[in-house]
């Protein structure tokens, strides 16, 4: 069981990073293109983010039954600590960037912005929950 659940955490955990690093390559090419062209290229490319949801719920529920036996360790592990404080961040970054995405869907495309922003801080958000996960989990 544990194996199976492992392998649907790391399903979810390719998709929620891979969504980060996809949306980055994506900005990257928007940047290319003619300004007025940007939003539209943008708001049409959210519809990426709901693989970066769906990894997240998959890392979520998987990671609840990995740590079933384990939640004793909580306390005197402060790597596991940090590791699920960044995971509830990640979580209200997510929630903050979903917001103003449909905001941007609905034609606000200033909110494209303030998704760029907070995604430049959600990709290495993401990068330390892997980095603490292998060095608490090893």
């Amino acid at each position: 069981m544990r194996e199976t659940l492992l392998i649907f955490h790391f399903i979810g955990l390719v998709m929620g990073l891979g969504t980060s690093f996809g949306f980055m390559f994506l900005g990257m090419a928007a940047a290319k293109l003619p300004e007025e062209e940007r939003p539209k290229f943008m708001v049409n490319a959210l519809g990426l983010s709901r693989m970066g949801h769906i990894g997240l719920t998959l890392l979520v529920i998987s990671g609840l039954f990995l740590m079933d036996g384990r939640w004793g360790m909580l306390p005197g592990n402060t790597l596991l600590l940090t590791k699920l404080i960044l995971v509830v961040v990640l979580g209200a970054l997510i929630g903050i960037m979903t917001s103003a995405g449909k905001k941007a869907q609905q034609g606000d495309f200033s909110q494209l912005q303030k998704i760029g922003k907070l995604g430049r801080i959600a990709l290495p958000v993401g990068l330390a929950i892997l980095i603490l996960a292998v060095l608490v989990f090893k």
